[in-house]
């Protein structure tokens, strides 16, 4: 897998796939989709996450409205959650067509989201 810095984003381009582990990849079958794509691209988030920075994810989403098209999600407004602190986060991510394994994966940390705002988010404690 190799990381690339463009102007503060992460992309990260997996090799042929990157897979879930067996337990979350049984999950995700019984998923339909689209939910199917969202949970692996949040799950990716919160593994790139946790490889390239100090943060320790329990949690990613992403967001009120992401944007699908294909085996492609765009979340613009997501967050993540680690010592239960929310940040923001957007990323791009493509899945293989079973919505399985992402074949490609870019991300952007914001800023940490005041708990005051976490509605605003759908985020919870």
């Amino acid at each position: 897998m190799r990381h690339f810095a463009l102007f503060g984003a992460i992309l990260v381009l997996a090799g042929p796939a990157f897979a879930a582990d067996e337990k979350f990849e049984r999950s995700l079958k019984m998923l339909d989709p689209v939910d199917r794509l969202e949970q692996l691209c949040d799950y990716t988030a919160m593994q790139a996450i946790r490889k390239d920075h100090p943060y320790r994810p329990d949690r990613a989403v992403a967001g009120n409205e992401p944007s699908i098209k294909g085996d492609t999600i765009e979340a613009k407004v997501g967050a993540f959650r680690s010592k239960k602190k929310w940040y923001a986060l957007s990323y791009s991510c493509t899945a293989a067509p079973d919505h399985l394994s992402v074949t490609s994966f870019r991300y952007k940390i914001g800023d940490e989201i005041p708990e005051a705002n976490w509605s605003n988010y759908g985020l919870w404690d």
